[in-house]
């Protein structure tokens, strides 16, 4: 009588069983693990714009404050993005017959406003506050990165809600004086011990007057 199954056949069986079972926690780990990546959360993501704006040169070769362009960043919700007239401040003087600024003169003359691609957003059911951050001690490198090494903006972060509620959880390391908002990388700088024990009553007068992990802190 021949033999239908090989004798390695029932450990075969087993290891397809297992593997079955493995099979489901095999994918909730795949696709937890990709909602982590840039693919998933944009990080390290570039945007094209219709004009190559490089941060590098701006804020970092030219020390332009963030503040100059992006005005609303102290007084409400929005940074806003610079109008035309902000960029002919400068190049109505300057780089006039470059290329590369042809839709900024053409912006300017006919009146319609420049089309800049957004970078970093969060989903719309999340209320983000600039001027509640900034002037509160949040430095624009906690979420943007080092802006003054950027030739063309990337997200630099993955503005998740567990990136945000780590911060929200922990504040007291991530704020900084206010003369330091707009630092390129402020925490490689000690903070003198009286700013230290500011910021430390400061983090508890904000914890006390409303817990920063609240659902409805974000999501109202």
């Amino acid at each position: 009588m021949a033999q239908l199954f090989r004798p390695g056949a029932n450990s075969l069986l087993r290891v397809a069983l297992f593997a079955l079972l493995l099979a489901p926690l095999g994918l909730v780990a795949l696709m937890i693990g990709l909602q982590r990546t840039g693919y998933v959360t944009g990080q390290g993501r570039f945007a094209e714009q219709t004009v190559p704006f490089s941060h590098k040169h701006h804020a970092g070769e030219l020390g332009i404050d963030c503040r100059f362009c992006h005005v609303g960043v102290e007084t409400g919700a929005k940074a806003t993005v610079p109008t035309t007239q902000v960029c002919m401040t400068c190049h109505s003087q300057m780089w006039t017959n470059a290329q590369m600024l042809a839709p900024v003169r053409q912006s300017y003359a006919s009146g319609q406003p420049l089309r800049w691609s957004r970078v970093n957003r969060v989903p719309g059911y999340v209320y983000f506050d600039h001027h509640v951050h900034v002037r509160n001690g949040v430095p624009c490198a906690a979420c943007h990165g080092d802006m003054r090494q950027m030739p063309l903006t990337r997200q630099a972060t993955p503005m998740t809600m567990q990136w945000c509620l780590d911060c929200h959880r922990d504040p007291e390391k991530r704020l900084v004086p206010a003369d330091r908002v707009t630092l390129s990388k402020p925490y490689e700088q000690s903070i003198p011990e009286d700013e230290a024990r500011r910021i430390h009553a400061h983090v508890v007068g904000l914890q006390h007057a409303r817990r920063l992990t609240d659902c409805s802190t974000c999501h109202r």
